[in-house]
């Protein structure tokens, strides 16, 4: 077990049965989805790849562009 998850473990033991099983319901769900994910993309064929970016592709080019600076907007205060 490495020092970081070491470190989560003793400070999950610190707070209410509630709460550990609450966290510990919450990182089994994500392990659970991760190897989903996983599985899901290993079985992804070259084929569905392809047609997965042609898609994308079409609907960049359908669309109208947002401006970079739309969607991350400069934080001038922080300059």
């Amino acid at each position: 077990m490495t020092n970081l998850l070491q470190q989560a473990f003793s400070e999950i033991q610190k707070l209410s049965p509630d709460k550990q099983d609450a966290i510990a319901t919450r990182i089994l769900a994500d392990m659970k989805d991760d190897h989903v994910w996983t599985a899901r993309f290993e079985a992804t064929t070259d084929e569905q790849w392809d047609r997965l970016a042609e898609a994308a592709r079409k609907e960049i080019a359908a669309t109208e562009p947002i401006s970079f600076d739309d969607v991350f907007p400069v934080d001038r205060s922080r300059q």
